[in-house]
Parts: structure tokens; C-alpha cells; sequence
């Protein structure tokens, strides 16, 4: 059997809506760094597509903590929009079980295998086109994370342990150059000291969930404008999707990393620093749509505390490109031997940048 007969095989072993007689060739869907995913067309009284996809096991070790997150978060916000909870138009996903009940169906070498429903007639943008398009990326996380506003997030499984724990992150940083296993400490001594420099910044909004000032939340964690499926006819966000990092964490990581790579004005690997800007025009924009949708549900000192989480994003992001830089390029793939330096440097740049505005970002969330 050839692997489109098996893809075809391995959607049979789901609970669809009802057994089709025919299953066309799958189209595999690019932009996937961590899984292989799938969109297959099945043919019957009525033809819905579905995406199978496959997880990454080496990356998510505990795929059946990782699936009771996702269903659990999805069925949730399911109920929400069907209260009249949601922004118009919005759909989440849909998880269907494998014939066995599991939330996974598990292939003859091991392979963990999941379906979702597609969303149709959208698309995903790589960055924002648009000031209408980071409104549209900032109103679909405000909800998303509105929405999961009094879940009981301690049924939440960590899938990723400290993944946004700026300093343990820091701490991966010194052990790193003290190792220093590649010899590569002596580039790097500029990009140590601005690290260095700002490591009080690393425990500020852990030492605020410390102290009762600001909540734990259900995150998404990876909130890139990728994430964001628009109805192609309206521009409208509709769904968020890449429900894998759903984690306890903070406001402030959401709105922080989503801004950090929304606003951008360079490529991620920018070797020429003076392009390395951030975009006002987007950030006011992103930040609109996600108050309008958010901003119910958070506390003030959440909102006092955002524009800081743009930087602390980005200055984390930074640290663990450098990390990996002198560690050999083990975690980030790179196509060339200082591809992990050039992103530290660009993102260290940006949180110059983010510096600089800080307190017109500030006001502006004030309003």
C-alpha cells in the first residue's frame, strides 16, 4: 500500500459524519515546521474535506495530554459561540475521535494521527498585508483568549514545560556560553552583555502572578498571524488554529509574541540591523481588535502591563536563537552557520525598537 492509500486508510479509521464510498488524493498543506499535515476531499451523499494530520511526537512527547487539551478547549469555546458569545462569523474546530473513542488513532509503526474539520472558503496570511488584517489577527486572539476566560484551566495539561519561562530561558543563555561547546562565545560578547543587561526584566510578570497582581490564563501560545484563518470573501477572521501549545501562561505572551512577529518591519534573519524597525501602524491596529475583544476580560493591571510584554517577548525570542547559536544550531534549522546569530541579533535590535516606544504604546492602551 503506497502512502496516499494509506492516508486514505488512516481517514477511514475515523468517526466521520457519515462513511463515504470514496476518498480522493490527499494535498499535502505546506508551511508546517513541527507536523505533517494533510487536506483529503471524501465524496458521499454530501463531500465535506477534512485535515488529518500527523504529530510530531519528538516535539509534543505527550500527544494524549496534548489531544484532552485541545478537545477539552475546543469543546469550550464551541459552547461559548453557541451562546451568542462569539465575534460574528466565528467557527473553532472540530475534533472527531478515532473509531476506537481515543482522540487519536495510532498507525501500525507508531505514528499518532489526528482529524480535523477543514474551514472552508478561508485563507491564512504569512504576515499582515494590511492594517485591517493585524486588527482582524488582534480581534480573533482577544476573543480566543475572552473566551477561555473562566475555564477551569486546572484540568490544563503543560505541553511544553516553562516554555514561556523567561528566566529559566535566561538561565539555558549562561549555561550555554559557559559551556560554550562550539567556541563561539568570542562573536557573540556584544549580544551576552545586552542580555546581561536586561535580566531583571525576565522575572518581572512572574514575580507579578507572585504576587496576586495579575492572573494565570489559558494561552495559545504561538499567536504568528498564520494562526488566524480570514473568510476569503469578507477578510473576516473566523478561526484560530494551531491549538498545540494551549497552555496555562499569561495575556501578555499572546499579545507579546503576536506583536513581536506582526511588527516586525524586516526578515527574522535581517543581517542589515538599520532595516530592523517596529511598526507603530500595526501595533495600534493589532491592539485595537484585540481590546475591543479582550479587554472585558482582563484585569487593569494586565492591560497596564501589555506593551511590556511585547518586549519581553521579543527579548526571550532573542535569547533562545542566541542559546542555540552557541549550543551548535540544534534546535532552530538553519541553511547557513550564522542564520541563529543573525535572528538574535535582529530581535535584540527590535527590542531597542520596542524600547524607544514604550510609553506611546503604553498610552495608547490607556486610550
Amino acid at each position: 500500500m503506497g502512502p496516499i492509500e494509506d492516508l486514505r486508510e488512516i481517514l477511514r479509521q475515523f468517526r466521520l459524519e457519515e462513511a463515504y464510498p470514496e476518498i480522493l488524493e490527499p494535498t499535502e498543506l505546506p508551511g508546517g515546521y513541527i507536523n505533517s499535515t494533510y487536506k483529503i476531499e471524501a465524496r458521499g451523499a454530501v463531500s465535506r474535506r477534512y485535515i488529518l494530520q500527523k504529530i510530531n511526537t519528538f516535539v509534543f512527547r505527550r500527544p494524549v495530554e496534548l489531544m484532552e487539551n485541545v478537545v477539552s478547549v475546543t469543546g469550550y469555546i464551541r459552547g461559548r459561540i453557541a451562546a451568542g458569545e462569539g465575534i460574528p462569523g466565528q467557527r473553532t474546530l472540530t475534533v472527531y475521535p478515532a473509531l476506537d473513542g481515543a482522540w487519536m488513532h495510532i498507525d501500525a509503526q507508531g505514528g499518532c494521527w489526528r482529524c480535523y474539520n477543514c474551514v472552508d472558503d478561508a485563507y491564512s496570511p504569512e504576515s499582515a498585508a494590511s492594517e485591517g488584517e493585524a486588527y482582524g489577527a488582534g480581534k480573533a486572539f482577544g476573543a480566543f483568549l475572552r473566551m477561555l476566560d473562566g475555564y477551569p484551566i486546572e484540568g490544563l495539561h503543560e505541553t511544553i514545560p516553562d516554555f514561556h519561562n523567561t528566566p529559566r530561558r535566561y538561565e539555558n543563555l549562561e549555561a550555554a556560553a559557559a559551556k560554550d561547546e562550539k567556541g563561539r562565545c568570542k562573536n557573540v560578547e556584544a549580544e551576552l552583555a545586552f542580555a546581561c543587561a536586561r535580566r531583571d526584566d525576565c522575572a518581572k510578570l512572574l514575580n507579578l502572578v507572585c504576587g496576586g497582581e495579575i492572573p494565570v490564563r489559558v494561552t495559545h501560545n504561538d499567536t504568528k498571524i498564520n494562526n488566524v484563518l480570514f473568510d476569503q470573501a469578507s477578510r473576516e477572521p473566523v478561526c484560530v488554529v494551531d491549538l498545540d501549545t494551549i497552555m496555562p501562561g499569561l495575556s501578555h505572551y499572546d499579545y507579546g509574541d503576536s506583536l513581536r512577529s506582526l511588527g516586525m518591519a524586516a526578515a527574522e534573519d535581517e543581517r542589515d540591523l538599520s532595516l530592523v524597525d517596529f511598526s507603530m501602524p500595526l501595533f495600534r491596529a493589532y491592539t485595537r481588535g484585540f481590546l475591543e475583544s479582550a479587554a472585558a476580560a482582563l484585569t487593569p493591571a494586565e492591560l497596564r502591563w501589555l506593551p511590556f510584554g511585547v518586549k519581553l517577548m521579543t527579548f526571550e525570542c532573542g535569547m533562545r536563537f542566541l542559546t542555540d547559536y552557541l549550543s551548535g544550531d540544534v534546535y532552530f534549522r538553519v541553511r547557513k552557520p550564522d542564520d541563529n546569530l543573525a535572528r538574535c541579533r535582529t530581535q535584540f535590535r527590535l527590542v531597542e525598537k520596542i524600547e524607544q516606544r514604550l510609553p506611546e504604546m503604553e498610552d495608547f492602551v490607556r486610550g
